[in-house]
């Protein structure tokens, strides 16, 4: 095995370059050997090299990624059986057992190969008979929990081979308990809170907080708890895997002191969300006091003296389950509490930066507020944008002087 090997960390679209500044600040800590190198950003995630350690690294730190694959090979094709060849002429034997069971999974872009499933089965057959050739027998395919997941990607020409190191994907921290699908992935809250420029130690607020997902990695983040220390990852069953070397990892991560003030604060309308981000908070190791209030968003005041950020993501639309493919623009209930919320925010907010992240793009003309900034983002499939509203001191005042027609817009 060499030493230095190549990595692929695929993010949520929209992330590339947060997750970039995120895995050159891993290559910077101290203690890290400077063997990481962070490479290209492509469509969806970001490139880099380095030791076995250095992957041990990315899992336990970055909030954002959504795994780390290690790149095993990478050759031009023009046939299915070209892949099932170079997966063939890989040493798997020297990277996990032949008990440990396997899960592949194929990617293509502009591909000219008819079937991904036919791929799929060519890249199994290749690892189970390349295992059957040396120790008679062969690992079993199990698709919900494998122990190691094979990861190919296709494009037109070139076909790249890589060996999971994350096993389940990172946004799954392993604090979360509720089965249900969170509306808003834990990478895509990090990715959102550095895109907003939100830094521990200054003020933050999400006023519609939900099961508490952006005010979770926001008080690790203040804490310096890494998002993977309460999980397992797949490297831990590969062969030769030192566990002292994972101990050191581990137990040189430094614990920040706990702030003698809350900077982090939340809402929602629910008292059932509330108590669950409050749980939530509890099982992500906070210690310390993240104030909550049950309370509409649109009868929210700033829970802080000094301005901060505001983040927040709206529980409308695709959230909720609007039957069929009506928007918020047809829900006068929707209408009444963003024109509601957008006064509040004018009135009581002087000062804040205020980040709506949502897949509705009308929100702005919603709200009557002129948005400064708009950042496209993917949600899973789901086209969203992150806008940024700026609170100028004095703007209400400006608001009221306007004539009528104008305001009502």
């Amino acid at each position: 095995m060499s030493s230095s090997h190549s990595y692929f960390c695929p993010c949520p679209r929209g992330l590339e370059i947060a997750l970039a500044e995120e895995l050159n600040e891993i290559a910077a800590a101290p203690g890290s050997g400077n063997t990481l190198k962070v490479h290209t950003q492509v469509p969806g995630g970001v490139h880099c090299s380095g030791t076995l350690q250095d992957a041990y690294r990315i899992n336990l730190h970055s909030r954002i990624a959504s795994r780390v694959l290690m790149r095993m090979a990478h050759a031009s094709y023009t046939t299915e059986n070209d892949i099932y060849d170079l997966t063939l002429a890989q040493p798997w034997e020297d990277w996990f057992a032949v008990h440990h069971t396997i899960r592949i999974d194929v990617t293509a872009i502009k591909s000219p190969l008819r079937s991904l499933e036919f791929t799929t089965l060519k890249i199994k057959d290749a690892i189970c008979d390349r295992f059957r050739d040396i120790y008679n027998e062969r690992p079993s395919v199990d698709t919900k929990m494998p122990d190691m997941r094979i990861v190919g990607f296709l494009d037109a020409r070139t076909f790249t081979l890589y060996l999971d190191t994350s096993g389940e994907a990172l946004f799954k921290r392993g604090w979360r308990l509720d089965t249900g699908d969170a509306p808003l992935r834990e990478n895509l809250a990090a990715g959102l809170l550095r895109t907003a420029g939100w830094k521990p130690g200054m003020t933050l607020f999400d006023p519609m907080c939900g099961s508490g997902t952006i005010l979770a990695e926001a008080a690790q983040m203040l804490a310096g708890i890494p998002p993977g220390l309460r999980r397992n990852f797949a490297f831990e069953k590969f062969a030769g895997f030192s566990k002292e070397e994972w101990a050191a990892i581990k137990n040189s991560v430094k614990a920040n002191p706990i702030p003698a003030e809350p900077t982090i604060f939340g809402s929602d309308i629910s008292g059932d969300m509330v108590a669950m981000t409050r749980s939530n908070l509890n099982k992500a190791g906070i210690t310390f006091d993240v104030p909550l209030k049950q309370i509409e968003a649109q009868e929210v005041k700033a829970p802080s003296e000094t301005p901060g950020i505001l983040l927040t993501n709206p529980p409308y639309g695709e959230r909720i389950g609007v039957r069929g493919d009506s928007t918020i623009d047809d829900d006068d209930m929707a209408k009444e509490f963003f024109s509601a919320f957008g006064t509040t925010l004018k009135q009581r907010f002087a000062g804040w930066k205020v980040f709506l992240f949502t897949a509705d793009l009308g929100l702005p003309k919603l709200l009557r507020l002129k948005e400064a900034r708009k950042t496209p983002f993917f949600n899973g499939a789901l086209e969203c944008r992150l806008f940024r509203f700026d609170m100028v001191a004095g703007f209400n005042r400006r608001e009221q002087a306007k004539p009528k027609t104008d305001a009502a817009e």
